[in-house]
């Protein structure tokens, strides 16, 4: 993990889930993964959009790299997982299980990303043909 994160993860869990660091405030939550080859259990902060219906939207986007990232495949092929989420003053840790979404469903959640932060249309012009995968975590 690169000492970016780290300084995120510790901050985010200092603080209740508000990251104040490149701006991000309370938009972030924290991602548990399991890698897809290694088994070996990987944490990332990344913006998780709340839905209605309880779950949250992740986006793999990679900053507009041209190839999804690695969480991406880790959360294909160990769908369930955890999320930290920053609830008032302290941090939950909720059981999930990831689903990429298709079609207009993935359009819908993408679209939420880009109206929350022009910065995804920007890695969505970075990444040239590549579809940025939304992924939803549901309770579990």
């Amino acid at each position: 993990m690169s000492g970016f994160n780290d300084r995120i993860i510790a901050e985010f869990r200092a603080n209740g889930g508000r990251v104040e660091t490149a701006g991000f405030g309370s938009s972030l939550v924290l991602l548990h993964t399991i890698g897809a080859k290694s088994g070996v259990e990987r944490i990332s902060p990344v913006m998780g959009i709340p839905q209605p219906d309880g779950s949250w939207l992740v986006a793999a986007s990679a900053a507009g790299a041209p190839d999804n990232p690695a969480r991406y495949a880790n959360l294909l092929g160990h769908p369930e997982v955890a999320v930290e989420v920053g609830v008032g003053d302290t941090i939950e840790t909720i059981d999930v299980r990831a689903e990429a979404l298709q079609g207009e469903a993935r359009d819908a959640g993408w679209a939420q990303f880009t109206r929350r932060s022009p910065g995804f249309r920007d890695y969505e012009a970075k990444a040239g043909g590549r579809l940025i995968p939304v992924v939803k975590l549901s309770r579990r």
